[in-house]
């Protein structure tokens, strides 16, 4: 795993667990490309220049604009000195049950917390703890120059860190326009639930796969053999005609049957249909069921 990107104390009541933050995830699909000149073809560099002295800058100082076109001037050791407790701890404000917590538009990035050699035990408490309890812990500390708003929670033997969004980050949604006072007729409903009963899954990541990565290969590969005929792509299925939305979620249902009849399809892409994908997973719970 990487280096740590925070070393601290996780503070538990009276009891001082040192910690070490790890980020969690990373991006293994995406696909970065470089600025080139359009005529040489080699890659542009940026340079920090300084428009007032005209000279390129080769270290930078911080500075926070507190009125227009003026600066104070921040050290690292300033921002070390911050009088916030937090930033040299994670302070357990206290716990919550799990489903308790704000929904998902709190959660921002995830993060493993590892316990120093000396604190396994108190470490493995709180862990322990949380599990039992089925309680998450609610705490601030800062990272990057912000302080957050974390819970950590237990998972698979680790302490894992959430930072989630302050409640004046949450944007509204009351500028949006959305189906207050629609009426739905109950035979669509009811269409509609037997669509979602058809689509039912259990829900397994590693039965899908993000498959632009392979097409871009793909589209490199013959880009580097100097064939662009190589390269084909996918015809768009045509879509199928409905007059309305009871007809269409009529449609739905029997793809589905279909779908399941033909055991479905097992690979998982951004190509192919959501309800194709789907159907092949409730195939597949289905004959486990059967079992």
């Amino acid at each position: 795993m990487a280096r740590s990107i925070w070393k601290g104390s996780m503070q538990f009541g009276m009891v001082n667990i040192p910690v070490a933050l790890y980020v969690a995830t990373e991006s293994t699909s995406k696909v970065s490309f470089n600025l080139l000149c359009p005529d040489h073809k080699t890659r542009i560099k940026n340079k920090r220049w300084c428009p007032v002295g005209e000279h390129e800058v080769a270290s930078t100082v911080k500075g926070y604009e507190y009125e227009k076109g003026s600066y104070a001037i921040f050290s690292d050791d300033d921002l070390e000195k911050l009088p916030l407790k937090s930033s040299r701890s994670i302070d357990i404000a206290g716990f919550v049950k799990s489903e308790e917590l704000p929904g998902e538009l709190y959660y921002q990035n995830a993060y493993y917390l590892e316990p120093d050699k000396g604190a396994l035990k108190p470490y493995a408490l709180l862990m322990k703890t949380l599990e039992k309890t089925d309680r998450v812990a609610v705490a601030k500390f800062a990272l990057r120059e912000r302080e957050r708003l974390v819970s950590m929670r237990a998972h698979d033997n680790v302490l894992v860190l959430n930072t989630l969004h302050w409640p004046d980050e949450i944007r509204s949604a009351e500028e949006l326009t959305l189906p207050d006072d629609v009426k739905v007729a109950p035979a669509e409903l009811k269409m509609a639930e037997s669509l979602v009963d058809m689509m039912a899954m259990e829900f397994d990541p590693g039965e899908f796969r993000d498959e632009y990565k392979q097409a871009f290969e793909k589209i490199l590969d013959a880009k580097v053999k100097g064939r662009e005929d190589l390269v084909e792509a996918p015809e768009p299925e045509a879509e199928t005609a409905v007059a309305d939305l009871m007809s269409a979620l009529k449609a739905s249902v029997a793809k589905a049957k279909e779908e399941e009849k033909k055991g479905g399809r097992a690979a998982r892409g951004g190509h192919e249909s959501i309800g194709r994908g789907k159907a092949a997973k409730t195939t597949k719970v289905a004959r486990k069921k059967a079992s």
